[in-house]
């Protein structure tokens, strides 16, 4: 009797077949799960500065921030939120700080800025930063552009 001295051709051609067939079902599932990762970041991010934002608004409605009377009260750059501001109410001239640090956006780009003056479906710069959103041209999981978040 001989001994088997290893696979035959047709065995290696149904191993690679298999092999290839599941690799082809695991890619996608992959890359929607490095999406569905960034799409979290991008939310954790927008709550974050938006919430900081308001929290500004709010420190300038309570008079710890000190403004001019042509100001809306939200802050003039994103970077004030992280620097800090002087607090109005505090003898000593404590410092109010709003953030620790501007989280990225996940797609890459620089965030976009809208100020008070301008409409919601046009937003532009301006004195001062009333909301903020992602510049990615992409489209989320859900459907709805990652601008409209």
């Amino acid at each position: 009797m001989r001994a088997a001295r290893g696979f035959t051709l047709i065995e290696v051609l149904v191993t690679l077949a298999l092999v290839a067939l599941l690799a082809s079902l695991a890619l996608p599932l992959a890359e929607r799960s490095v999406q569905r990762a960034k799409e979290t970041e991008l939310r954790h991010a927008l709550r974050a500065l938006r919430t900081a934002i308001d929290d500004y608004k709010q420190a300038t409605s309570d008079g710890r921030v000190a403004r001019k009377a042509d100001e809306s009260g939200y802050p003039p750059t994103l970077e004030v939120l992280v620097e800090g501001v002087k607090d109005a109410k505090d003898p000593k001239g404590a410092k109010l700080y709003f953030l620790r640090r501007i989280p990225r956006d996940p797609f890459g780009e620089d965030w976009g800025l809208r100020s008070y003056e301008s409409p919601p479906d046009e937003p532009k710069e301006g004195k001062d930063v009333f909301d903020v959103y992602s510049k990615s041209e992409g489209t989320g999981l859900n459907g709805v552009p990652y601008r409209q978040w």
